[in-house]
């Protein structure tokens, strides 16, 4: 049997982690896991799933490795919303919940993380079975039901290492570390904020800075080769305020084209490389491109590109299943592509990613909402989707009609603006034609004006 070591390439002494401005090594951090295991063991002893509700990223890693030291699987929920955690709760009722506190009482079983002072170092880190199923991430299908996607330990690894290569980071860079702006549990924070730094000798920061001000303080607390892992619509923000950094030795994007003029721009601006990655929840990350120096995306070892019936299936390497991308392609061979363009019902925002059936499911789940669609306007590529909603809701205001969505979507999905009308453009066959819902935007946009 297969064996891989929670952390690789590191010695006990290593920096594991920034906790703000405090390093915490490779053995403080295999003496927390150890003694959450033992607090799972504890407390859940029949839990089969770990539900990873947290939002410190150090927490996340803890609790992570924890749940793989007993021998448990993390789900990783796609949103906060009350509603989906509940969902999931319900889905999965052998469950224990780890959380950082406001989500605890949603669960049949839970606990909050605590803090600990720091011990003395534990070395060295367990083993794990490769073929160990270590997490199920989720996407939203048609229905806005979450569909599940399990990753085993050994593919996760693969494919962090093979992420290593890609970016060009050196195999003895051990000084690296790794600040994101997206969450630890979607696939792209999980693998490029965690993963990526345990497999590979390299240190992760607790922080998640969203705000400008707010990443510049985060990279300024660390130290080492920094690491910025985040989205377009983040890393335009900074762009667009132009703080000044701490040396920043590279930036990583994912989650939607990047346009190679903005990624130019925060080269020259902060003296750094700019790489993208792509990939999806169903397979993880698969291709890896430096976004200023070529417009062919190059697949990660073993993984091959090939069109069937119309779509793009990618498969090997790390990817134990093969799996439909979201995405059209243009293909060079079955290693090397570019990005054609999303399919028309996905959307991403701020590095998460829903499809409109979705979202219209659980608008019209809403009480009072008889007929109802959100709608994305044509925008600029480098702009991120800016969702709009109409709803007919006699009797119903906008505020309660939010509220009620609020509980049934992730925040960012949340349309701005909300439209009430008193129906809409359906043509004969019931359908909602792009050219009568553009109509309606343009005129509801101009009112604004």
């Amino acid at each position: 049997m297969n064996r891989i070591a929670l952390i690789a390439h590191a010695t006990a002494a290593d920096t594991l982690a920034y906790v703000g401005a405090r390093a915490v090594s490779a053995g403080e951090f295999v003496a927390d896991v150890l003694r959450l295991a033992a607090r799972l063991r504890a407390q859940a002893p029949q839990a089969r799933y770990v539900v990873n509700a947290l939002a410190d990223r150090y927490r996340f890693a803890v609790a992570f490795c924890a749940a793989l030291v007993e021998g448990r699987v993390n789900l990783l929920p796609g949103s906060r919303a009350p509603a989906a955690l509940a969902e999931l709760a319900a889905a999965y009722p052998q469950h224990v919940a780890v959380t950082d506190g406001e989500l605890a009482g949603g669960f049949a079983s839970g606990f909050v993380f605590d803090e600990a002072p720091a011990q003395a170092s534990d070395w060295p880190p367990p083993q794990i079975a490769a073929e160990a199923l270590a997490a199920i991430a989720f996407t939203s299908g048609s229905t806005g039901k979450p569909v599940p996607h399990a990753k085993t330990w050994g593919s996760l690894v693969a494919s962090v290492r093979a992420e290593r290569a890609a970016l060009a980071i050196d195999a003895d860079a051990f000084d690296t570390v790794l600040l994101g702006t997206v969450g630890p549990q979607h696939m792209y924070g999980l693998e490029s904020t965690v993963l990526l730094a345990l497999a590979n000798g390299l240190a992760l920061a607790a922080a998640h800075p969203l705000h400008p001000h707010e990443i510049a303080a985060a990279l300024a607390a660390v130290r080492g080769r920094r690491v910025l892992v985040t989205t377009p619509v983040h890393l335009r923000a900074l762009a667009a305020a132009s703080p000044a950094l701490p040396p920043l030795d590279r930036i990583v994007c994912a989650t939607a084209p990047l346009p190679q003029e903005l990624a130019a721009h925060c080269e020259a601006l902060w003296a750094t490389r700019v790489f993208e990655i792509y990939g999806c929840t169903e397979t993880g990350q698969i291709a890896a491109r430096r976004t200023t120096a070529d417009a062919w995306w190059r697949a990660f070892p073993g993984v091959r590109i090939e069109e069937r019936d119309g779509a793009f299936w990618a498969g090997g390497g790390h990817v134990a299943q093969p799996a439909a991308l979201a995405d059209r392609l243009r293909l060079r061979d079955a290693h090397t592509f570019q990005l054609e363009g999303r399919t028309s019902d996905l959307v991403n925002v701020a590095g998460k990613r829903t499809s409109l059936a979705a979202l219209n499911h659980a608008l019209l789940a809403v009480e009072g909402v008889i007929d109802g669609t959100f709608f994305v306007p044509q925008e600029s590529g480098e702009r991120e989707p800016r969702l709009i909603a109409f709803a007919v809701a006699p009797g119903r205001t906008r505020r309660e009609i939010l509220a009620a969505l609020r509980l049934r979507i992730d925040p960012v999905f949340l349309p701005r603006p909300l439209v009430l009308v008193e129906r809409l453009p359906r043509n004969a066959t019931g359908k909602l034609p792009r050219a009568a819902l553009t109509a309606l935007a343009s005129r509801h946009l101009e009112r604004r004006a």
